[in-house]
């Protein structure tokens, strides 16, 4: 399958050469975005195999799919905002903002709560 060139251009053809030390740092933002989503996912796999006894099994999926459909939001929606930075960076304009933490904040923020009523019903039965 070859590979596909976004509509706006390739990068390499757009402006100008950033200086390297920025199109890196934006390389391993990238990567830190690709690593938490692995975590996430894992993270789903592990909570509906390694945790039998937690809460309900309709329970238990859920939290996991949960993670799993984060991670892999979070990991399509990197590469986008890369590339997005990358473009902003040789054409000389200011970079994007992301909603990335945001999402990813809110949506951890509802799967602990989630996780934690789990937990107190399991307590308190």
């Amino acid at each position: 399958m070859p590979f596909r060139r976004s509509p706006k251009g390739s990068l390499t053809e757009i402006g100008e050469d950033p200086d390297y030390r920025f199109s890196l740092a934006n390389e391993r933002t990238f990567l830190a975005w690709i690593r938490t989503s692995l975590a996430l996912m894992a993270g789903g796999v592990a909570i509906v195999q390694l945790f039998p006894n937690l809460g309900t099994a309709l329970a238990r999926h859920a939290l996991g799919a949960l993670l799993i459909v984060l991670g892999g939001t979070l990991a399509a929606r990197s590469f986008s905002h890369w590339e997005a930075a990358e473009r902003a960076m040789r054409l000389g304009k200011s970079l994007p903002h992301s909603a990335l933490p945001r999402l990813l904040a809110s949506a951890l923020a509802v799967i602990a709560v989630a996780t934690l009523a789990i937990l107190l019903s399991e307590w308190s039965a």
